[in-house]
């Protein structure tokens, strides 16, 4: 990408020394380095707006034709960049050139683990770590130019971003076969959890200098905002396996929380689990050449979640000052709540693990049943109230699926050639069972009206928005050569996949590695408003057929009445401008679903194990040398245009797409050295 870098660089040391029999010390550390002069540009309008005439060499090479342009910009106006229009678009080229968004990252992971065995059977391990960053963003805002007259000065702002987990737990181990046909192990222990985040940002809306980006530069006010974020879980646990012949094992744990999110009399939250395994090969003894393994298990389990930091009382917010001189703040437009309870997810799960001829293949069904009460969310409100949101304890939804892993090694031969392969394949199916009293469906996201919600009794994830009328048989209804809506909104896509998979392979001979993976992703729809845009303004290779001649909408045409329709092929020519008119996605919200399957080669990867021989050197016990290469070909995709791996807004909001540009491809080595 035109003036676009990044970089990144990994450390890392994992070592271990053992002081006495009976204590060891394990250490691992790791230092990422990462950055780039410039990480802005994702996505982009210019693309879908631009007229298909835009010769986007001279754009780049603008500062050749600036001058002489320059002399033609009307009376009050004076822009820094040459382009081919400035009323409605900037130079994308000149965008990257001076309104960068660069940042300095460091991040460093550390953790230090004590094991001391007391006695023959109890052992006790002391562990602390920590993952903390640090992220300095400088993002030009702004830049000086004329516009009628006014000028308009440069802008930038400057942030640093810190956060840290640190977490330290202490696990005491008793471990034990109590006779021949009877194993006991039972851990318990606590856990803190530490997390704090700070983001500090300086808003220079007006530089005296411009293009000096320094906080000193300003010619008016600074606008400084800040975040603070801080919480605390304190845990205790315990866990207990029983083995009975080493082919039938109970598994049984239990822990409490104590959350700093939640309200003092209600921060406590216990949630337990049980699981059975047994191995049938070897309870019943019929280990056979052709079934070498096999063994069921079943689980029912409990996890707790508390809320985010801040949502018990209400906050006020900065909001600069008045007249210069007086602080001003306003209250959160979000209720908060000081009654919220902990989330509970209780899962039920059943599988069963086959292999085959010694190994060579394996099957492994997995059936599970995830209920999630007491979901802490955001809900609208009526902003007649004076707020937008509040904060409550608000649904229940389901999730059930199943999930298959096939393995095999289908060649391994004495010359040291071999071939390994997996297929994996997951569904789920997921449904909005309850919402708050009174509240029927919660908006996850909204993009020119369509919605994606959570609706009691659909898929989470359901877009919302205007469909096309069809024919009993499906096919889009015309009127005059156009296509028409239903009235309302109704479901017209979901985010969610039919199913997900994956498909990999690895190739060695002697000390060469070759692997491949494939990712799979079939069904989930995203609601595209760039493609669509881009056939309305005739950016795309489709919209050229008909120009000249007109276009006929696929589809049928009433030639009866209301009540009594008749339907025959639609045969009324419509001029191109008109025909893509009525395609616009912020109004046919249907024109703008898209879905996103795609097969993509996602990783290849190349490696190198050294012989010792080559080493020597007794310090250095091994040496691998890797090249891997990410992202690289798309094997299949239904979308015509765009990566459909795409997530416009983030969080809950999926699905949304609008002028993304294409996916990258990284190539990268690795180097891994044990001493």
């Amino acid at each position: 990408m035109y003036n676009n870098d990044y970089f990144r660089n990994n450390y890392k040391l994992n070592t271990s020394y053992k002081f006495t029999d009976n204590l060891q010390v394990t250490v691992s550390a790791e230092y990422v380095k990462s950055g780039s002069d410039n990480r802005r540009f994702t996505s982009s309008s210019d693309f879908i707006w631009a007229h298909r005439h835009t010769d986007y060499n001279k754009l780049k090479d603008w500062r050749s034709y600036y001058a002489i342009q320059r002399e033609t910009f009307r009376p009050g106006d004076d822009y820094p960049y040459a382009n081919w229009q400035h009323e409605y678009f900037s130079n994308p080229f000149f965008l990257q050139d001076v309104y960068t968004n660069a940042n300095d990252k460091d991040r460093l992971l550390g953790n230090i683990a004590l094991n001391y065995k007391i006695s023959e059977h109890f052992s006790v391990m002391l562990r602390s770590g920590t993952d903390f960053w640090s992220d300095t963003r400088r993002d030009v805002t702004g830049v000086e130019f004329t516009k009628n007259n006014v000028k308009r000065f440069g802008s930038y702002r400057e942030t640093v971003i810190s956060s840290q987990e640190t977490n330290s737990d202490v696990i005491l181990t008793f471990d034990k076969d109590l006779s021949s046909s009877l194993s006991l192990r039972v851990q318990g222990g606590a856990i803190n959890r530490v997390n704090n985040f700070k983001r500090n940002s300086v808003l220079v809306g007006e530089l005296t200098i411009d293009g000096l980006y320094n906080l000193g530069n300003f010619a008016s006010p600074v606008v400084p905002s800040s975040m603070i974020r801080q919480q605390v879980v304190n845990s205790v646990f315990g866990a207990a396996t029983i083995g009975i012949n080493n082919a039938l094992f109970i598994d049984v744990t239990g822990r409490n929380d104590w959350s700093s999110t939640l309200p003092v009399q209600a921060n406590s939250f216990f949630y337990p689990s049980v699981a059975v395994s047994a191995v049938l090969t070897d309870m019943f003894d019929f280990n056979t050449r052709i079934l070498s393994f096999a063994k069921v298990r079943a689980s029912i389990a409990q996890v707790g979640n508390d809320a985010d930091p801040y949502m018990l009382n209400q906050v006020y917010r900065a909001q600069g000052l008045w007249a210069g001189t007086t602080p001003m703040y306003s209250e959160s437009n979000a209720i908060a709540n000081r009654n919220l309870k902990p989330e509970i997810t209780t899962g039920k799960e059943v599988g069963l693990d086959l292999r085959f001829l010694q190994g060579r293949i394996g099957v492994d069904l997995t059936y599970y049943h995830q209920s999630t009460v007491n979901q802490i969310l955001a809900v609208s409100i009526s902003n007649a109230s004076g707020y937008a949101s509040q904060t409550l304890n608000a649904g229940q939804i389901t999730n059930q699926g199943v999930e298959i892993m096939l393995s095999g090694t289908p060649v391994a031969l004495p010359n040291g050639f071999s071939w390994e392969t997996q297929l994996n394949f997951a569904r789920n199916r997921n449904q909005v069972v309850a919402l708050a009293e009174g509240l029927d469906n919660y908006i996850l996201g909204v993009q020119n009206s369509l919605t994606s919600e959570a609706r009691v009794g659909q898929p989470y994830g359901t877009l919302y928005g205007r469909r096309y009328q069809r024919s009993p048989d499906g096919q889009i209804i015309y009127r005059n050569g156009l296509p028409q809506l239903d009235e309302g909104t109704h479901a017209i896509g979901n985010i969610q996949p039919d199913w997900i998979g994956g498909f990999s392979n690895t190739f060695r001979y002697k000390r060469l590695a070759l692997s491949t993976l494939i990712d799979v992703k079939m069904g989930g729809d995203i609601f595209d408003v760039g493609t669509g845009l881009a056939r309305k303004t005739g950016q795309l290779a489709e919209t050229a057929f008909g120009r000249e001649e007109g276009l006929i909408g696929q589809g049928v045409m009433n030639i009866g009445t209301i009540e009594n329709p008749v339907f025959v092929p639609n045969d009324v020519i419509v001029d191109a401008t008109t025909f893509w008119n009525n395609q616009n996605p912020r109004t046919y919200h249907e024109a703008g679903i898209f879905d996103g399957s795609f097969v993509k080669l996602r990783e290849v990867a190349l490696s190198y194990t050294f012989p010792k021989a080559f080493l020597g050197n007794r310090y250095i016990q091994s040496m691998r040398l890797s090249v891997v290469g990410r992202n690289l070909a798309f094997l299949h995709r239904n979308h015509p245009h765009i990566d459909p791996e795409v997530d416009m807004k983030g969080g809950n909001a999926q699905g949304f797409a609008s002028g993304e540009m294409p996916s990258t491809r990284n190539i990268g080595f690795n180097l891994n050295v044990s001493f």
